[in-house]
């Protein structure tokens, strides 16, 4: 079983990338393939999904991630395609707190995911969504990926976003319009 693969990214496509490491090429399907960059060395938590149909790695940039694709999963009904679906435009919390209301509506804006299968995954996972005590951290992350969401809205590249967005000092309880003006701030002085 793997746990994770640091490497670096040899190539990306529109459902998977390509991290080599060690001078093998790992073809890992990740949820949203255009956030990473060709030559970029970085860390990638896996999970090898084995079924009678499917052997394949997918990859996620956070072990919360991780976690919560294995949970969407094994899901009645819902296989590793929806849950790449949902984890491609929402983050774990944002999930967490959907199924912890039992907003079925949440999950069935999603591509392949119907009332049944919405009421399923509320059903199955309520409660069972618990992150370590690293919660603020994920609210921490989830600033950033919305400051990285505004920057790209704005038609900031990739590699601007990213070096405006990283080690930025934003909290938990940093309003997501004060966490973009800074990192604006960062890219005017650029």
């Amino acid at each position: 079983m793997y746990n994770y693969i640091k490497g670096t990214i040899t190539e990306v496509t529109s459902n998977y990338v390509t991290l080599e490491c060690s001078g093998i090429g790992y073809y890992i399907h990740v949820p949203n393939p255009f956030t990473y960059e060709l030559g970029e060395t970085l860390t990638i938590h896996v999970h090898h999904l084995v079924r009678e149909e499917i052997d394949a790695l997918y990859g996620f940039k956070t072990i919360e991630e991780r976690n919560t694709f294995v949970k969407l999963i094994n899901v009645k009904g819902l296989g590793p395609k929806g849950a790449m679906a949902i984890l491609a435009s929402a983050t774990p919390i944002d999930i967490a707190n959907a199924i912890d209301a039992g907003n079925s509506k949440f999950f069935s804006q999603f591509p392949g995911i119907g009332p049944k299968s919405s009421q399923q995954i509320i059903l199955d996972l309520k409660g069972k969504l618990v992150f370590d005590d690293n919660t603020t951290l994920s609210k921490t992350s989830e600033s950033l990926q919305n400051v990285a969401a505004a920057l790209k809205a704005l038609g900031y590249s990739a590699s601007e976003i990213k070096s405006a967005t990283k080690d930025l000092p934003v909290t938990e309880s940093t309003p997501t319009a004060e966490a973009v003006k800074m990192a604006l701030r960062r890219l005017q002085k650029n």
